[in-house]
């Protein structure tokens, strides 16, 4: 049985300041590294090695797994942020309440030159998939997105047991997913700061 590790990235600048941060970028905190670093002892304490890692293209994914391990990786755009088009940058005051139907923004970035939730969670799924459907990647690590992974994970479980298993979603969180069969089915969620 394949596993997957979907983590998202360290504190960042723009989370620290509550601004929108999907296609838009901004570094790690001091206290973003120092987490991630945290993260790279936890992994070393339960000997938890990876034949390979990702990262999104964005700057803030790859500094969160440079500071985990010193170990090779790829970059994929798949693996990028939500585009929340116009409101890149802005205050988060001025995101819409949530399509109740959805669970998420639903289509309201895409009349301001964003993406839908269907569209991050189609290219997530289909670039996690062609990643697991490698023959010899048997347990990878991916760092990528709050919203990115949020989408990944409700094409995986409904809204009700994503409440019920995802109680705490912060930065550094990591969702333990086995793959078989084109499939993922979630096992847990990691959160190396409450063990």
């Amino acid at each position: 049985m394949k596993e997957l590790y979907l983590m998202r990235h360290s504190k960042t600048l723009f989370n620290q300041l509550h601004r929108i941060q999907g296609a838009s970028d901004s570094p790690l905190t001091a206290q973003g590294i120092e987490d991630a670093q945290e993260v790279g002892r936890y992994f070393k304490q339960i000997n938890l090695n990876f034949d390979h890692a990702y990262a999104s293209t964005q700057e803030r994914a790859c500094d969160t797994l440079e500071n985990i391990t010193k170990q090779p990786y790829k970059r994929l755009k798949g693996l990028k942020e939500w585009n929340f088009g116009v409101f890149e940058g802005q205050s988060e005051q001025l995101n819409p309440k949530d399509d109740s139907s959805r669970h998420s923004y639903g289509d309201f970035f895409v009349q301001y030159g964003g993406e839908s939730d269907l569209q991050v969670q189609e290219r997530m799924n289909q670039t996690l998939t062609a990643i697991m459907e490698r023959p010899d990647h048997n347990r990878v690590l991916a760092v990528s997105h709050g919203g990115a992974c949020f989408m990944f994970l409700q094409k995986w479980l409904s809204f009700e047991e994503i409440q019920r298993h995802v109680t705490d979603f912060h930065n550094c969180c990591i969702l333990k997913f086995v793959y078989s069969k084109k499939g993922f089915e979630f096992i847990k969620t990691i959160n190396v700061k409450e063990l």
